[in-house]
């Protein structure tokens, strides 16, 4: 059985401005999620999750949705806040949604194969859908585990600041932990962290291995993912019931101290794209232009 993707859709990208998962990046109106889907079914996925939040789905199925679905098999599931397990409600001031691993925990009921999870609103390149495709594709046991990680100075914008998980790799080539930074700036030469509102930065090295959301998981890890949810919710949520998330590297790090599970660090040298920010639209644009004149992409991707 081939392994599948989930694609997580359902943020609204408040610093981009709006639903930017739906913003044309080319002349022929195809979003980054046309890209990469188009990668993944090229390196070998034939079956694919769009996690989106349910009061967007016509409009997605339009947009994108219906001509994915053309080449796959192209299924939908719902990130919803009341979505938790047995025994928990949403508390009267959550409004923000619960973050990456319960999306995730959204797709449980679709996931019946080792898969892949990346974002809807960052372009990856082709090298890393072929690394998790050909991860995933081998006989593994049901913990071990795989992160397509990237050098930091391939994933900054000049536009601001970017979240990433920083890697840390044993010798062995697997991850020791996953530390989530959520301010981070450049240039690509010299970056630099902050965790007090820019009051301090901290230099962090360009070739830094960071995790932008490429993941490659067993079909085991998303029973881990629901036991995680548990814990999150009973311990980290009641101290920010407004605002705590329940990340994708949270619920990693937890298996790895319980030494469950183990995470292989696949590296490459694709360059990520993406719009964070309004601005960053310009800079992609005419990144996938330059790639269309290459011949890495065809003018329109589903002809």
């Amino acid at each position: 059985m081939k392994p599948m993707l989930i694609i997580m859709a359902a943020g609204m990208g408040s610093r981009f401005g709006g639903l930017k998962q739906m913003t044309a990046v080319d002349g022929a109106g195809q979003v980054i999620l046309d890209y990469s889907a188009y990668d993944a079914i090229r390196a070998g996925f034939d079956k694919v999750v769009c996690v989106i939040k349910k009061d967007i789905e016509a409009d997605f199925r339009a947009l994108v949705g219906d001509r994915i679905g053309s080449r796959c098999d192209l299924r939908y599931a719902f990130q919803d806040l009341h979505d938790l397990p047995a025994g928990f409600a949403v508390p009267a001031e959550r409004q923000k949604p619960w973050g990456t691993a319960h999306a995730v925990y959204a797709a449980r009921h679709l996931i019946d194969r080792p898969f892949a999870v990346i974002n809807a609103d960052d372009f990856y390149g082709r090298g890393a859908f072929q690394a998790l495709y050909g991860f995933l594709s081998q006989e593994r046991d049901q913990h071990t585990h795989a992160l397509v990680a990237y050098e930091l100075r391939n994933t900054l914008t000049e536009n601001g600041t970017v979240a990433r998980g920083v890697c840390s790799e044993g010798p062995d080539g697997y991850m020791e932990t996953v530390t989530e930074l959520t301010a981070i700036q450049g240039p690509p030469e010299a970056p630099s962290y902050t965790t007090d509102g820019g009051q301090t930065w901290t230099a962090l090295a360009p070739d830094t291995l960071v995790s932008l959301n490429t993941w490659g998981f067993q079909r085991s890890f998303i029973d881990a993912v629901g036991d995680s949810l548990t814990k999150f919710l009973a311990g980290d949520m009641p101290k920010n019931p407004a605002k705590a998330e329940f990340f994708l590297p949270s619920v990693v790090n937890q298996r790895l101290a319980a030494g469950t599970d183990r995470v292989a660090i696949v590296p490459t040298d694709e360059v990520w794209h993406g719009v964070t920010y309004r601005a960053d639209l310009p800079a992609l644009q005419q990144a996938l232009a330059d790639m269309r004149a290459a011949g890495i992409y065809p003018e329109n991707l589903w002809a």
